[in-house]
């Protein structure tokens, strides 16, 4: 007999579960086992000095060892090692002489921060390379009986061994790592489905304590989640030959079709809650997306723990006999479809993510086979390039680049820093400022800030956490294991919640300089750590103002490239190649057209967010761009349902009756988002030539024709909107800079 949980202590310490059993942990596992295995076996068989230069050759390479796919992993470490080599051997060389240091410091840092021109690959090589300096700095006192070559030697030897064994371990644990990347994926589209139910409420424009407006805050699960499946993309849709992995990449394929079906249930949703009558039927698919919400949950969770997901349960009968409340009369609109139509649209809708849902959890019980061809074609399409090119180092040389003047600025504020820390009356442990300011320094103001807060109040907490360490005095195998505990959750949580990383680095860091020196006293340990934090923090964000890169100076590309996303969306989306094609490759099109589409708009939306931090004097017209994303999300819904009747209701469609408007729908918004003559104008596309109102169909019945054609007119109308709120957008951003 099985002994089943109390649901309440299940849901208190799902969570919890959740995020240890998470990819990341396990990354950060995996790397603090690579760091105890390699330094415990260099200091067992070439002693302690050995060892601990060894370690910081781990350590150095530990930041770009993140959850990757298999193929060219090796090369992707590789850059840590070649560059912190030499770096680590030069600050070995002039440890001595300090003005010398200071002279190989700042250059230094000016180029190991130039790595920020490859986007997310290259910032951990920025933060490795800082680390191979720094690190070496922090090389103990007794260890001078060494000689600079002969460290140096040691460090490689870490780095050699690590990079050899982070490459078996990712290949090893690269099974695990498509299971937990998919069920991170999953619960991140299940809170933008609870996020989706909570607006079908009257008071979803807002929470009941006035904080972040419900569009808001789906604004930024729509950005999270298109992050996440990016990053899934990478490493499910890697070599998926074996029936379990197509499993798995079916299974993605289904969570991109399902963020549409969402996207598409924002249609028409602020004009069914403006009548109270249909409220009852709102909290009726209310209700059934928290419960689909639930099942996909459940999904992630049975991934993470091994088991067999239960069965889905067909909601499809339910939501046909969903009663709308038949409203008054004068809320008529002559020039509107009927209301009670709109609604039984809505749960149509709200079908589709029902219907993506049973295929999905069919897919994870083995009772439905993966659509082959889908993931073939998005084998190496969809993936991330693995290459190191030249392209990003060469396009980065003009004065406004924003790498070009990060670089700038933390190479002066690493030499303003080092300055300080000569001065300074203890001096001990000099290179925690730097270590602070390079952990802390980002490259928008934003990003500072919040990396500022938690890298102070991680270091108080270390503090705490590691003076009562100290304090019980135990053994070195116990102080061993929590040093490795440490290093896991320092790089398990960098991304994630580095609040977290902060704590443990702190801990980390004074249980290993205690180890080191055991002469000296922890309270002055933690005193001096805490001193240095602030200091280096507070010089990160003084440093912040440098040469700042204001998001308003990125907001005219960014704009322009969603308006060309969308543009290109809605050419492809809209064309009828798909009803005649013979392979896929209308559909593969369109597929990459649309993760452009949302790739920029989650471009724009961290922008806009990152630009709440900023000054008010230098800040974007963020009214504007919030306008901008809400019309883009919408048009892009709007087309989303007309591709859906495309590709799954074609024999419900009057092909002849809707191919001109599609043709002119596809000018005239290409037209309006590029700023051309429009074709055509928004309302032109009658569904009946007659006046009178509009007369939709029942979407549970036969012609869906009228139901595309009103889609068309409506993205024809928002195309414009969209445009507008451009202009609004770039006409300030042009006057201020």
């Amino acid at each position: 007999m099985s002994m089943q949980i109390p649901v309440s202590l299940e849901g208190r310490s799902r969570p919890a579960l959740r995020i240890a059993l998470s990819y990341y942990v396990a990354n950060g596992l995996s790397a603090a086992l690579g760091l105890l295995l390699i330094s415990g076996g260099v200091h067992l068989f070439l002693g302690a000095f050995a060892a601990s230069a060894a370690s910081v050759g781990v350590i150095v390479c530990i930041p770009p060892d993140q959850v990757a796919p298999k193929h060219r992993k090796f090369w992707h470490l590789l850059p840590a090692a070649l560059i912190g080599l030499p770096l680590f051997f030069g600050v070995q060389a002039l440890h001595a002489a300090p003005l010398y240091l200071g002279l190989l410091l700042v250059p230094a840092t000016f180029i190991a921060f130039l790595a920020a021109a490859w986007g997310k690959r290259g910032l951990p090589i920025s933060v490795s390379v800082m680390f191979a300096m720094i690190f070496s700095m922090a090389v103990p006192e007794y260890a001078k009986s060494g000689t600079a070559l002969a460290s140096s030697l040691y460090f490689a030897l870490g780095a050699s061994l690590y990079l050899i064994y982070a490459t078996l371990a990712n290949a090893l644990l690269n099974g695990r790592y498509r299971v937990q990347m998919l069920a991170d994926t999953l619960l991140a589209l299940a809170g933008l489905m609870r996020t989706l139910a909570q607006q079908f409420s009257p008071l979803g424009t807002a929470d009941a304590q006035g904080q972040t407006p419900l569009i808001g805050q789906s604004l930024k699960q729509q950005a999270a989640l298109a992050e996440h499946l990016q990053t899934a993309r990478d490493l499910l849709l890697e070599s998926p030959r074996t029936p379990h992995r197509q499993r798995l990449a079916g299974m993605l394929m289904q969570i991109l079709e399902m963020r549409d079906h969402l996207l598409a249930c924002e249609l028409d949703l602020d004009t069914l809650k403006t009548h109270p009558g249909h409220a009852p039927g709102l909290h009726e698919l209310s209700e059934v997306l928290d419960q689909l919400a639930d099942e996909i949950e459940g999904l992630a969770d049975a991934l993470l723990t091994g088991r067999q997901p239960g069965p889905g349960q067909d909601r499809r009968l339910h939501l046909a006999s969903v009663p709308w409340g038949e409203e008054a009369p004068s809320a008529r609109n002559g020039s509107a479809p009927s209301p009670g139509v709109l609604a039984r649209g809505l749960a149509n809708r709200v079908g589709n993510i029902n219907d993506e849902t049973l295929r999905l959890l069919a897919l994870a019980r083995g009772e439905a086979e993966p659509d082959l061809v889908i993931v073939r074609a998005a084998w190496q399409t969809f993936v991330s390039p693995t290459t190191w090119s030249w392209r990003p180092f060469v396009a980065l040389w003009r004065w406004d680049a924003p790498p070009l003047r990060h670089a700038i600025r933390a190479a002066l504020a690493i030499g303003s820093a080092y300055a300080i820390s000569l001065a300074l009356p203890w001096g001990t442990h000099d290179y925690w400022i730097l270590l602070t300011i390079v952990v802390v320094l980002r490259g928008s103001l934003a990003q500072t800030l919040e990396r500022r807060n938690s890298r102070v109040a991680g270091t108080l907490m270390g503090c705490v956490l590691a003076g009562a360490l100290l304090a019980t005095h135990s053994p070195p195998l116990v102080m061993l294991a929590i040093l490795t505990l440490s290093q896991a959750i320092a790089h398990a949580f960098a991304v994630k919640r580095y609040l977290w990383t902060a704590v443990a680095a702190t801990v980390l860091g004074l249980v290993q300089a205690h180890l080191l020196n055991a002469g000296t006293s922890p309270a002055f340990e933690v005193l001096e750590r805490i001193a240095d934090t602030l200091i280096g923090a507070a010089i990160a964000w003084a440093f912040s103002y440098v040469l700042p890169s204001w998001e308003r100076t990125q907001i005219p590309a960014l704009v322009a490239r969603t308006l060309a996303a969308q543009a290109r969306h809605a050419r492809i989306a809209l064309g009828l190649g798909q009803l005649q094609a013979v392979d896929n490759e209308p559909e593969l099109e369109w597929r990459l057209a649309r993760r452009e589409a949302y790739d920029s708009l989650s471009a724009l939306v961290q922008a806009t967010q990152r630009a709440l931090s900023e000054p008010r004097a230098v800040r974007p017209p963020l009214e504007p761009l919030g306008h901008l994303l809400a019309h883009s999300y919408q048009l892009l819904a709007q087309l989303t349902a007309v591709k859906t009747l495309l590709l799954l209701r074609r024999g419900r469609l009057d092909t002849e009756r809707i191919r001109i408007p599609l043709l002119q729908t596809t000018q005239h918004i290409e037209a309006s988002l590029l700023a051309r003559q429009p074709a055509v104008v928004a309302g032109s596309l009658r569904i009946d030539s007659a006046p009178g109102p509009v007369t939709l169909p029942d979407p549970f019945e036969h012609d869906l024709s009228p139901w595309a054609l009103r889609r068309l007119d409506l993205a024809s109308g928002i195309a414009l909107q969209v445009r507008e709120d451009a202009e609004q957008i770039l006409r300030p951003v042009v006057q201020q800079t």
